[in-house]
């Protein structure tokens, strides 16, 4: 391939939705940087990325010499979020739980720009700028793929995101943690069978937050992601598999989970902040590569503010709609970002009984076994503001009253003070008592502070004023 500059990688506007049409959008508003021609895919990449990454995006052409361009940090806010769904902030999540309820079929299609160019003879280091991104990375890492699975008996799909190690030109150790491309990898590996499966890189950020939806098993998030655009994904069948992919993808490695392989993948910066352990992992070999004619690379740095954002949102999304099918008076949800956007959940309430935070803390750990802490707030806290959370804590909580503590309970692995993934979970009741009296949980006010214009009554010439005065 021709090496192509960051102009032309983003050149060719379409009608379909993909990560071209995005960073388009980005661009456009200021909110796309691009790196000098030559950035260093081991860590000089991932550091720049890491210091814009509450601020732009970055393309960077030619990384490492390689014609190839790679972008990261696709979202920096969940403004961002809802921008790329066509939607405001404070509707994000409603929509979300819309194309939860109503997901969308995908149509087939015969012919797709991700097919443009294949690559049967693999080489992934050769063919693929893939970043080394955290320092004590155990090599190149493919973050921000879709890894689309079949069930082996029905065929239905599954989409989800996992850390890929490259081990070797054709093979890839990956991190299969117990959802649903792991159950459906237990079914083939019972068999003696591969699972066939297809790493996706480069789509809409549509198909990447439905990608993370907490969905019931066998349910196709692509139908999810059409949902959010409002029309189907058009998908294509892979070139060796029968795993389908979206047509709009820039990337695609082909491949299958071999049974019966383990081999060493890791360590890896996670979520957390901290490294995901070396172990004996489940091993990927790679079939083929298809990919456009001039294709981009998307690469997610490994416990950056994108990866957390993208987890956040469609969880916050599935959780809510867990939670307010059983309670009426939950309002909205946030994982914070203290909490890695996994651990930790905020909920807002409307509240009518005393009890009923306890339950709601009892639902929400039900809803995902990540989750380690639940705090419960009224209607006047600003679940945006963590001092507001923490200032319910301070004056609404006692810990002999509202607290709750489960121990021995499914976790995160991933989380370093489990054990193995046995975790226990808080919750925390920061609301106020119903019968308390008015003036006792009466927030302070300063009347007429709504409407205070600051160049009305500030002198434009302080030193001159000070002057006047001392």
């Amino acid at each position: 391939m021709t090496k192509t500059s960051s102009l032309h990688a983003l050149a060719g506007h379409n009608a379909t939705p993909d990560l071209r049409s995005w960073l388009r959008q980005l661009e456009a508003s200021g909110r796309l940087a691009v790196a000098r021609a030559g950035i260093a895919l081991s860590d000089e990449l991932a550091a720049v990325a890491k210091t814009l990454e509450r601020d732009s995006a970055v393309l960077f052409p030619q990384p490492g010499q390689h014609a190839i361009p790679v972008v990261a940090n696709i979202f920096a806010d969940r403004s961002w979020v809802a921008d790329s769904l066509g939607v405001p902030t404070d509707q994000l999540l409603t929509r979300f739980q819309d194309a939860v309820r109503h997901p969308l079929p995908w149509v087939e299609v015969e012919e797709a720009a991700a097919q443009q160019v294949i690559h049967r003879d693999v080489d992934l280091l050769k063919q693929l700028p893939i970043p080394k991104h955290n320092e004590h990375d155990s090599g190149p890492y493919i973050t921000a793929a879709l890894l689309i699975a079949r069930n082996p008996l029905t065929g239905i799909q599954n989409v989800s995101i996992h850390r890929c190690q490259v081990s070797g030109p054709d093979r890839i150790g990956v991190l299969l943690l117990p959802r649903h491309t792991q159950h459906y990898f237990k079914m083939a590996e019972a068999a003696g069978q591969p699972l066939e499966i297809a790493l996706v890189i480069g789509v809409h950020p549509a198909c990447i937050l439905a990608s993370q939806a907490i969905a019931a098993v066998d349910e196709d998030e692509m139908e999810i992601a059409g949902a959010l655009l409002g029309h189907p994904i058009e998908m294509v069948k892979c070139r060796t598999n029968q795993v389908r992919v979206p047509a709009h993808a820039e990337i695609v490695i082909e491949g299958r989970i071999l049974p019966k392989v383990r081999e060493p993948e890791g360590p890896f910066g996670e979520f957390p902040q901290y490294y995901g352990p070396r172990a004996d992992r489940e091993v990927i070999q790679v079939d083929a590569i298809t990919h456009r004619a001039s294709p981009i690379f998307h690469t997610i740095v490994g416990g950056g503010m994108e990866h957390l954002v993208l987890g956040e949102i469609p969880r916050e999304a599935t959780l809510l709609e867990h939670l307010q099918r059983s309670f009426s008076s939950v309002r909205d949800v946030r994982l914070t970002r203290g909490g890695v956007c996994r651990y930790h959940l905020v909920v807002k309430i409307d509240k009518t009984n005393n009890g009923e935070p306890k339950n709601i803390i009892m639902g929400a750990f039900g809803g995902h076994y990540d989750l380690k802490q639940v705090v419960i707030v009224d209607m006047d806290v600003d679940i945006d503001d963590p001092h507001e959370i923490e200032w319910a804590i301070a004056t609404r909580f006692q810990a002999d009253r509202d607290l709750v503590v489960v121990s021995g309970a499914q976790g995160s692995k991933l989380d370093p003070s489990s054990d193995a993934g046995i975790s226990a979970k808080m919750g925390l009741d920061a609301t106020k008592p119903l019968e308390a009296e008015p003036m006792v949980f009466k927030r302070i006010h300063v009347h007429g502070l709504e409407d205070v214009d600051l160049s009305r009554v500030l002198q434009s010439d302080p030193k001159a004023a000070l002057a006047r005065i001392i």
